[in-house]
């Protein structure tokens, strides 16, 4: 049974959760925007005016890994509408620069030309020194951005240069040593 799924997913104030059961679409607006979302038919979907449930439509296995599944989804959405997702990136390496540019993300690290990041619709990317911070309402926007701009020079386990995570621990190596 899924702990997530089985508690139902609390509506704050000024958050609005629409569900059509003709083409199964979940719908939560807020004050910073509003998602959507298909789902499967197999999991049941019942909006109150505080509450969302959500129940699997039988016992197989895969009708009870949605439902769970569907129920995180659903946090994050009203979460996101709510509160507006936030990660930052550190970008670390002498000479590495980074700077937005109309809806654009310019990053100089360490190749023989810039590297231009095009913003998507919905995310706010601001520069502070040597940290891109993204803010979003869609969590799964906001995640896929940041690993695609981290990818672009990942963080080496020598010197630590490259793109990380803000909180993200990297693991340094020794290097050679003369004897």
């Amino acid at each position: 049974m899924s702990r997530i799924g089985k508690q139902p997913v609390l509506i704050p104030q000024g958050v609005k959760v629409r569900f059509n059961p003709e083409d199964r679409n979940f719908i939560v607006s807020g004050p910073h925007g509003e998602l959507s979302r298909k789902l499967r038919s197999e999991v049941n979907v019942e909006v109150g005016e505080d509450a969302v449930t959500f129940t699997p439509k039988d016992q197989s296995i895969f009708s009870r890994a949605l439902w769970g599944t569907y129920a995180s989804h659903a946090i994050n959405m009203i979460e996101g509408v709510n509160n507006r997702f936030e990660k930052k990136l550190v970008v670390e390496g002498i000479g590495y620069k980074v700077e937005v540019l109309n809806n654009s993300l310019i990053l100089k690290v360490g190749f023989s030309h810039p590297v231009n990041v095009d913003i998507p619709e919905g995310l706010e990317v601001t520069v502070e020194k040597n940290t891109i911070i993204v803010k979003g309402f869609d969590k799964e926007l906001v995640g896929s951005f940041c690993s695609s701009v981290k990818s672009i020079r990942k963080p080496e386990p020598y010197k630590g240069k490259g793109i990380r995570y803000e909180n993200e621990v990297i693991r340094r190596k020794q290097g050679k040593r003369a004897t």
